[in-house]
This record gives structure tokens, sequence and C-alpha cells, in this order.
């Protein structure tokens, strides 16, 4: 370990460019089944495919499954980072129209657990990294573990995705209330998955985010209204991503539209979120709070 320490601390020492601020979003739903996974990647190809440079991360530990919706077998994950220090430009594959994504395949939970030296340079490797892309997009586990959290307010923004059940909007709901807790200017956007009415859609998410704004003064903008859409299983049977394998379906075009309309808005000046430090620069001071290994 001493001689992998002081690797790191020669990595660490070398230059690098200035960090590029990056636009990040973790993609959560407040329990599992939902179809967040299939949301981010088809919504991460739809931004690459209007010419955005896109990094998918993949951080649905243990459910992991962004190489299997997309019919790859990735040689390495995060987890080589983990066990054997492997710069992440190392692990990054690439996917339909220019995507970069990095498959999952280890807790959260080992990120805070690593030594000083480990995680700066962690955080180093991410600073590196994170300053090609545009938009950095990470699909989060179901629910909220204390590992996530700390992912998930540090980015600068929130997509939630729920579907029209009432379990899933309850969960929901639970995740805003425990994040807009502890950052109360967190951004967030709603998708309604597997709307069959979109009127009934634009209901469900008028009650959600009337509940949030008079029980916990939270705003949430709606991004999209995804419908229910045979083409979606076919593409997850033949695994691959629908908006490549099904270019013409409802799903898809729904997609494409959502992304084009995300990235008019951030042109026109939407703001990038209240998050001013970098990513990496907030993970780092929950790295601190929560302590920290030597070495």
């Amino acid at each position: 370990m001493k001689d992998q320490a002081e690797q790191l601390r020669r990595r660490l020492s070398e230059k690098r460019e200035p960090e590029k601020k990056s636009h990040t979003i973790a993609v959560a739903s407040g329990k599992g089944g939902v179809g967040k996974s299939n949301f981010t990647l088809n919504f991460a190809l739809s931004l690459a495919k209007e010419g955005q440079r896109v990094l998918l991360l993949d951080l649905d530990i243990g459910m992991g499954n962004i190489e299997v919706l997309m019919g790859e077998s990735s040689k390495l994950s995060i987890v080589d980072f983990f066990d054997r220090s492997a710069p992440l430009s190392e692990i990054i594959q690439t996917g339909p129209y220019g995507l970069s994504y990095i498959t999952g395949g280890s807790g959260l939970a080992a990120l805070f657990e690593l030594g000083e030296v480990q995680f700066s340079y962690f955080l180093s490797e991410l600073e590196g990294v994170f300053s090609r892309y545009d938009y950095i997009l990470f699909d989060m586990g179901a629910g909220l573990t204390e590992e996530s959290l700390k992912f998930m307010l540090s980015v600068n923004e929130i997509f939630l995705l729920t579907t029209e059940e009432p379990t899933s909007l309850t969960d929901a709901y639970a995740v805003v209330k425990l994040i807009s807790q502890r950052e109360k200017d967190m951004k967030f956007s709603m998708i309604v998955n597997r709307v069959e009415k979109a009127a009934e859609g634009r209901g469900v998410y008028s009650r959600f985010s009337s509940a949030l704004y008079k029980f916990l003064k939270v705003e949430i903008k709606l991004l999209a209204l995804l419908p229910e859409d045979d083409s979606l299983r076919k593409a997850v049977k033949r695994q691959s991503p629908i908006v490549t394998e099904f270019p013409k379906a409802l799903f898809s075009k729904v997609m494409e539209e959502t992304a084009r309309r995300f990235l008019q808005a951030r042109q026109g000046g939407m703001p990038a979120g209240t998050n001013q430090a970098s990513f990496a620069e907030k993970l780092r001071t929950f790295f601190r709070k929560g302590g920290s290994k030597s070495g």
C-alpha cells in the first residue's frame, strides 16, 4: 500500500488543466423498477446526438445495467479504479453517437472508505476527466443511502423519475424531502414514465409539484412525460437503446425532443444550478465531514 500511495502522490503532483465546469446531473428515483436506467441512457444518447460531449456513470450499484441495455460487455468498470487505482480515462467506454460511459460494479461505500491520498487521487481524476465533457450524468441507485446522498448533494441538478403509481410518487417525495433538507437550493426536474394519457401525466405532475411546494417549499419543473411504448420492451430484449434501435418510435421522438428542449432552455439562460463549487470540491467537503483513513 505504501508503494501505491507513493505512486498516487506522484500522479497528483503532475500538472492538470483547470477544471471546466461541466454540468452534472444525478438521475434518481424513489423506488426501483420505474425505468430510470433506460431513461438515463437514452437521454444521454439524445444529448450526444445533438452534438454534446456526454459522460454517463453507472452508479446503480448492485443493479447496474447500463452495459446490459447497450448489449455490451465492458472489460473494465469503476471497481478497477477502487481495486487497482486504474486511471478513469482507461475505464471509459464509447457507445453510439460518441457517448462515453463508465459501468458500475462496486459500492459507493468503497469510495468513502478510501485513504486520503487515494480519495484525493480519485477527485483529481474526476477533475481531469470531467473537463472533457459538457454534461455528466449519474445513474443513481433507487432510493437513498448515505453514500449516494453525498453524490446527489454535489451535482448541479437532480432529475427525479417516477411513474403514476402512488408508491412511486410517495418514495419520490421522500427523496426530495431528504435532499432539500440538506441543500435547500437544489434544482429538481421531474420525469413521469409509462404515461398512457398526457393529461393524466400532467395531472400527476401538478399534484406532486403542488404538494412539494406546499409542504417543503420546493419547486420542481416538469422535464418529460414518457409514453408507454411496446418498442421500448423490444429494445430492452434486443439489448439495444431504443433511440438507436427504433428511432421513429414514439418514445424515441419524445426523448429526443426532451433533450432538445433541455438544451434550448440551458442556452436560453436557465441557471445552471446554484451549486457554484465544482462537483469534486463539494464531494471533497462531504469526505472530510465523514472522516478519512490515512495513507
